[in-house]
């Protein structure tokens, strides 16, 4: 990733340095007051280095929460269940024979392994731990998605208070 952004900007320095006609494209508009405002190609966009610092500051974070903390030593017990993995293998065993079931049309076949299917389902769920082990899979997506909820809102807000200052601003550009 740092190869990239290193280069982009070399790139983007090379390109400011150069002079070019109107009738090519050189990454900004004129707007009907003359104003030039810059357009960006999503390939190219720069992401800022003290951004990308605090986003995995943040996921360090996230890393070591009680939450991810809890999804880790679930797993762990999971994975070391003799009975969950049996009834694991068990359930893709089946599920490949039902694919190949419906591949030749067999339904009473496919209904019978749909049944066997949902018991072995309700039996691994019945399991305590695999039951915190899924809460603590969905404890870890909402505190994903409330991270993004709150930088997107707090963006989204920001960008609202500095399009109502911008109403007071002159409509020429001056630099």
């Amino acid at each position: 990733m740092a190869e990239r952004h290193t280069a982009t900007n070399e790139a983007s320095r090379a390109h400011e340095g150069h002079s070019h006609g109107h009738d090519q494209h050189h990454g900004h508009d004129h707007g009907p007051d003359g104003c030039m405002i810059p357009k960006f190609d999503t390939r190219d966009l720069l992401i800022r280095d003290d951004i990308m610092a605090k986003a995995k500051e943040i996921a360090d974070m996230i890393y070591t929460s009680e939450e991810v903390k809890h999804y880790r030593l679930a797993e762990a017990q999971i994975k070391g269940s003799e009975r969950v993995q049996a009834l694991i293998a068990r359930m893709k065993k089946r599920q490949k024979e039902l694919v190949a079931f419906q591949s030749f049309q067999n339904q009473k076949m496919v209904d019978k392994i749909e049944g066997e299917l949902v018991t072995l389902q309700e039996e691994l769920d019945g399991i305590p731990i695999v039951d915190e082990f899924q809460q603590s899979q969905a404890d870890i997506n909402y505190l994903l998605q409330l991270v993004m909820s709150v930088i997107r809102d707090t963006v989204a807000q920001k960008l609202d208070v500095e399009t109502d200052n911008t109403e007071d601003a002159p409509e020429e550009c001056s630099d």
